[in-house]
């Protein structure tokens, strides 16, 4: 990742995760060595479906496994129709057993 823009820097590490698992945007940030950047990550997140390749930002929930980038995906439940098309299971904007299909970059990616 010697890309010197952070929002495709994020991209890249998004387009890593796998269909059926999610992340955070603070792992994310921490992955990129700049904790404490978890809003900069949601904010590339938001501009994401400008960007010429597929993002599957539906994938990157909050640290508590909440869909909180879901105004950003057109309709109110498209971001939930995604990750339960993937296996995903949510209710009430909550990904149900978080910690199972947390995808961690730091540990699957192993710097």
């Amino acid at each position: 990742m010697k890309d010197d823009n952070f929002f495709d820097r994020v991209y890249e590490v998004v387009k890593l995760v796998p269909r059926g698992r999610v992340t955070s945007y603070g792992a994310i940030a921490k992955y990129l060595g700049t904790v404490g950047s978890s809003r900069m990550v949601g904010w590339a997140m938001n501009s994401s479906h400008a960007h010429t390749a597929a993002i599957p930002a539906h994938r990157v929930v909050n640290r508590l496994g909440l869909l909180t980038g879901k105004n950003h995906f057109g309709g109110s439940t498209l971001m939930q129709n995604l990750l339960e098309a993937e296996g995903v299971k949510v209710v009430d904007d909550q990904v149900i057993n978080f910690e199972d299909v947390f995808w961690d970059p730091i540990v699957e990616l192993q710097m």
